[in-house]
């Protein structure tokens, strides 16, 4: 599949298991195709976050991540349920990073255990990039740009979406300035 990738795609790949392994992780997961996104310039997929208005604001979503990742990779919206029946995400975060540490409850293991250093694909990160093929073959278009990844964090739910649905980027808007209907289009 990767064949199919536009040079910005790969990029976009490459700069995920960057940032995965900046964080120590073990694997490469959806969050981290969105912060190498963020890290894009002139692409299709970093022309349609600043029509959005996304380019003032990546520290906010980077910072929203970061959050997610200290909650053990829970949406806001799973916060809010868990909340519903009584139990604190806050709460609970706390007071295991109390006995662990910070950032205790993130998945991430540096220095546990036997590790090749191989990173894969979470199942996330690998139904994000099977989606955005679905998505370049439904617009007819033969080659995966970093736009597709883009619109393929934002059609499924999950923290990546939720974080830049909060920031007005959703799949629809996306839609409009990538493939028209929207002031602008990504060209």
């Amino acid at each position: 599949m990767f064949e199919r990738f536009t040079s910005d795609a790969r990029d976009v790949v490459r700069g995920a298991a960057e940032h995965s392994e900046r964080v120590g992780s073990r694997s490469v997961d959806a969050e981290h195709l969105l912060l190498a996104l963020l890290d894009r310039e002139a692409s299709r997929g970093s022309f349609a976050l600043a029509s959005l208005g996304l380019a003032d604001r990546k520290e906010s979503v980077r910072a929203a991540l970061a959050d997610a990742r200290r909650r053990a990779g829970l949406s806001q919206a799973e916060a809010d349920a868990l909340a519903g029946l009584g139990i604190d995400v806050s709460d609970i975060v706390s007071r295991i990073e109390e006995v662990h540490g910070v950032g205790a409850m993130s998945g991430d293991r540096k220095d546990k255990g036997w590790w090749s250093g191989r990173r894969t694909f979470s199942r996330d990160a690998k139904e994000v990039l099977e989606r955005c093929l679905r998505i370049a073959l439904a617009h007819r278009e033969r080659r995966i740009g970093d736009e597709h990844i883009l619109l393929a964090l934002t059609a499924r739910p999950g923290v990546p979406a939720e974080v830049l649905a909060d920031q007005g980027v959703t799949y629809e808007a996306l839609s409009r300035v990538l493939y028209g209907g929207g002031e602008a289009r990504a060209g």
